[in-house]
């Protein structure tokens, strides 16, 4: 297995292995593991990988995470469907961490591309540690201690306004009500603080006022995307992109319309922040 860093804050192609294989392998997975934690998203291209070999490495990190938004491949209970077609493209634009809407947002997500444009369609991803070092000592003292609503509504705003959106979405609505979490988290396994607010599903800071509120969330969501925190990754069919959720977010270049994407999406069940 060999190691390649893709830029200088976060993430890495790995190459000379097959992941399927770590399905079986102790010492295979324990190395892909230590460099998700080193390098926080990982890079493999040329993955033939079946959904239920997904699934099967996936669970090698812990119980898997459903999604209330999306389908799933048929004969799979939860490997979802991200899929972008002329008649219904994508929509999530925005910068963000995956499901901080729950409780306890998934410690990990993995996508396969198995439908790729010929052009466009990249994905970007910073690294949520390397900015919360970037701030100055008063400002990391400053949002310690504070916490942030995040909201499943806001972030499916689009989807919910579609005719049909509100009836599709009303079970995830009511089975994911807004949830707190601190604006700055520890990695359970690193010890590492991070930024843990995101544009598309943090709403406010609570102990401040709503313009407060709003000047600090703003700030935040400028400065996490700041070049020296990001990676950017072009796509290729077969490539498997797994990411360490605790701490970064990502964003879809969406320049690939109308062209056809389609990916296979499964996330690991995590931690209640703190």
């Amino acid at each position: 297995m060999r190691v390649v860093k893709a830029a200088g804050a976060l993430g890495a192609f790995v190459h000379d292995i097959q992941v399927a294989d770590a399905v079986t392998s102790n010492a295979l997975f324990a190395s892909i593991r230590a460099a998700l934690l080193e390098h926080q998203v990982l890079f493999f291209r040329d993955q033939q990988m079946t959904p239920q070999q997904q699934r099967a490495f996936a669970v090698r990190f812990g119980p898997i995470e459903g999604h209330p938004a999306y389908d799933v491949v048929a004969g799979t209970a939860d490997v979802q469907i991200l899929e972008s077609t002329k008649e219904k493209p994508s929509r999530i634009e925005m910068w963000h961490t995956d499901m901080t809407f729950r409780p306890a947002p998934p410690m990990l997500t993995m996508l396969h591309g198995k439908v790729i444009p010929r052009f466009g369609g990249d994905t970007l991803f910073a690294g949520m540690t390397a900015a919360y070092d970037a701030l100055s000592p008063s400002m990391q003292g400053f949002l310690n201690g504070l916490t942030a609503t995040h909201d499943f509504a806001h972030g499916f705003k689009e989807s919910l306004a579609e005719p049909g959106g509100y009836e599709r979405l009303a079970g995830a609505l009511a089975a994911n009500p807004p949830v707190s979490h601190p604006v700055i988290r520890t990695h359970p396994e690193t010890g590492c603080k991070a930024i843990y607010v995101n544009s598309l599903f943090t709403v406010r800071i609570n102990e401040l006022t709503a313009a407060e509120s709003r000047a600090v969330l703003d700030l935040l969501f400028r400065h996490v995307t700041n070049d020296e925190f990001t990676v950017r990754l072009n796509w290729k069919p077969d490539t498997l992109v797994m990411w360490d959720n605790r701490a970064t977010q990502h964003k879809p270049v969406n320049d690939f319309f109308p062209q056809h994407r389609r990916m296979h999406r499964i996330t690991v069940a995590g931690d209640v922040p703190c």
